[in-house]
């Protein structure tokens, strides 16, 4: 079933429901959306002449277009490649290039940017300003037919960075969106028709991911005037579009709480918060549930399994009299419905209850595999099991912990950061002999990312200098904070540095 169809669904049961909301202001009812939708759809395939299977991407900040275009994109039996608008030209270039996207959609901000990526995207052919005449042309004619789609067709390519330093794309089918956006009534919350959802994460991650399982219940989808997240802002919408659900970030939990903002919500305002993307320390979790009530649901996901490994349920957060109430807040919950999760050994064994080992799903919501890359999805998908590369532990009662990242992956403000990648751009300083990058815990961001580099002899490389390469190559948020020079990185006998003696160090 194509995708799109929940859409369809909703503007005949909801169709006079606010669809979508700028700030304060509805800018279209579900009826409207889906006949908006359907004519972009056409415009897809006869002006810009994209066929069945075709990948259009986007890089936008969170705005009501984001949700029209990628409705447009599914009605037409097109395949949507949504980007961090905070990633670095070089990174859009490689997304561009390897997806074959022959479109790209964007919001002012970023259209020097992708203009710039698309010189090295050689079958991208044309970007379109969703502020322009040209994309207000495309609501103009008549609606186009709703392509057919097999539930194995790729719909949404999700670029996550490996630990080669290249980003991957997870292919995800309209199967697997579908059984995602089930699995989010049966585990987290099955919301009333006529509610919102604030868009205050980014749209190409998960709060994108949430639109499936709100639009279909007639909830309004909201994005902020500032195209981010702001508490005060946030907590006026809120108020403006009542029974709201939102995703954020542990961080952005935080700083929802300690702000003085958080005690003008008003009754009935928040329905729920669904946290993910990084840990959530215990006592941060406390507080938040002492400000907001018994409103939170954790969930742990992969951009190969979206949204759904597993989840610590609303219910479970508010049994304060359990007597591992605290351990569970601490742990990642039970596996989702859609899904079976195991932790085995090396050679896929599942290990003793208690025992640490990697956190392998299956399930519908599993990825097909990575875009044009066989190796790496032979690697990552073994006899129908995805290979997450966490590490973690059940206990008695079947909650997961999770006890380390195999890949060395830091997570900052609920990003993911890959150290490799900045290894690659550190060591083309041609002063830097070695260097290793780790994650240092930061009470704010969760963790915040240190380099250690040692010079080659007879030379000094600057912070400065090294900054500046990274910006030059990376996203910023990627950079180092911190840069430790060192005559040596410890190694073991192998001759493998040893990350675990440098987050020592620190």
């Amino acid at each position: 079933m194509n995708i799109a169809h929940l859409l369809f669904n909703s503007a005949q049961e909801f169709r006079d429901v606010a669809a979508l909301a700028r700030g304060t202001i509805a800018t279209a009812s579900y009826r409207e959306l889906w006949r908006k939708v359907a004519v972009m759809s056409m415009h897809l395939r006869a002006r810009f002449g994209l066929a069945r299977g075709d990948r259009v991407a986007f890089a936008m900040t969170n705005s009501v277009e984001s949700i029209e275009v990628m409705y447009a994109i599914w009605h037409a039996g097109l395949c949507a490649v949504p980007m961090n608008a905070k990633l670095h030209a070089k990174e859009f270039a490689f997304i561009l290039e390897n997806s074959g996207a022959k479109l790209c959609f964007v919001t002012p901000d970023l259209e020097s940017t992708i203009a710039e990526a698309a010189k090295e995207a050689a079958a991208l052919k044309e970007i379109v300003d969703v502020t322009t005449r040209s994309y207000t042309f495309m609501g103009v004619g008549d609606p186009g037919t709703m392509a057919e789609a097999e539930p194995t067709d790729p719909a949404w390519l999700f670029y996550t960075s490996g630990t080669t330093g290249r980003p991957k794309g997870a292919t995800l089918t309209h199967r697997n969106l579908l059984a995602m956006t089930l699995n989010y009534y049966a585990d987290v919350d099955r919301p009333r028709p006529g509610g919102s959802i604030v868009h205050a994460a980014p749209i190409s991650h998960g709060s994108g991911l949430w639109n499936f399982p709100m639009l279909a219940r007639g909830s309004t989808q909201v994005f902020p005037e500032s195209g981010k997240y702001e508490v005060p802002e946030t907590v006026e919408l809120m108020n403006r579009w009542p029974d709201c659900s939102i995703f954020l970030a542990p961080t952005m939990v935080k700083r929802l709480v300690e702000h003085p903002a958080v005690g003008e919500i008003r009754p009935g305002a928040l329905r729920l918060i669904t946290y993910g993307g990084a840990p959530m320390y215990v006592s941060d979790l406390k507080r938040a549930m002492d400000a907001l009530g018994n409103v939170l649901c954790q969930l742990y996901g992969q951009g190969e399994s979206p949204m759904t490994i597993t989840h610590l349920s609303r219910e479970v957060h508010g049994l304060r009299e359990h007597p591992r109430w605290e351990q569970r807040l601490a742990s990642a919950g039970l596996p989702d419905t859609c899904v079976a999760v195991r932790v085995v050994d090396e050679g896929g064994k599942p290990v003793p209850m208690g025992e640490v080992g990697e956190i392998i799903v299956k399930g519908d919501t599993v990825m097909t595999g990575y875009w044009n890359n066989p190796d790496a999805t032979a690697r990552s998908l073994r006899d129908g099991w995805l290979w997450t590369g966490d590490v973690g532990a059940f206990d008695e009662d079947g909650f997961l912990t999770l006890k380390d990242r195999s890949k060395d992956m830091i997570i900052s403000g609920g990003s993911n950061i890959y150290p490799r990648e900045i290894e690659d751009v550190l060591n083309l300083h041609p002063s830097v002999a070695e260097c290793s990058v780790v994650g240092r815990p930061h009470p704010e961001w969760g963790e915040e990312v240190v380099a250690f580099v040692v010079p080659r002899p007879g030379q000094a490389p600057t912070p400065a200098e090294l900054d500046r390469l990274c910006l030059d190559n990376i996203a910023r948020f990627k950079r180092p904070k911190d840069y430790r020079f060192v005559d040596a990185l410890p190694k073991n006998n192998y001759g493998k540095i040893l990350k675990t003696e440098l987050r020592a160090l620190l």
